[in-house]
């Protein structure tokens, strides 16, 4: 189902608020901590990542606890999402299905398919062509851009500095 495209396997490190903005941004990172991919997202999936990392659990299913059941309901799984593009600042994500009729692919956001892959268990990938882009955007960003010195700032965390995202 996916492309010939390398791809880069990549865990959600943790969230945290943009200093400048207070917008959620998702981290992502290779298991070697070579590659960064931070990521704005919406508020409602940041708290629905959040609780997952937490561990928390509701007293009733969330969209994604609802969307995970309806697809084992249907007698699928989700094998897998991946970031598969990068467009004008937007990312495109696609949720991998295995199905009784066949494998599915599902266009989603990807704090969408983040919030299903921690709930499911799927691996979560990026096609290397979005991290290069990424980057490429990056550097052609003004030195005086907020996204720009955020970015640097990310960069220069480590893993002890991603604590836990509250809402």
């Amino acid at each position: 189902m996916t492309d010939a495209t390398e791809q880069v396997r990549m865990e959600i490190k943790g969230i945290l608020l943009d200093p400048t903005s207070n917008v959620p941004i998702v981290i992502l990172r290779d298991s070697e901590n070579h590659l960064l991919l931070p990521i704005w997202i919406g508020l409602f999936e940041a708290n629905a990542i959040a609780l997952r990392l937490e561990g928390v659990e509701t007293p009733r299913p969330m969209t994604h606890d609802l969307l995970r059941s309806a697809i084992e309901q249907l007698g699928g799984t989700v094998s897998r999402v991946v970031i598969r593009d990068l467009q004008e600042s937007t990312y495109f994500a696609t949720i991998e299905l295995k199905t009784p009729q066949g494998d599915m692919a599902l266009d989603a956001r990807p704090s969408d398919a983040l919030a299903l892959a921690l709930r499911t268990g799927a691996g979560i990938f990026v096609n290397r062509q979005v991290l290069e882009k990424a980057k490429a955007a990056e550097l052609a960003a003004e030195p005086a851009n907020d996204e720009e010195k955020v970015r640097k700032w990310l960069e220069e965390i480590g893993p002890d500095d991603l604590g836990k995202y509250t809402m």
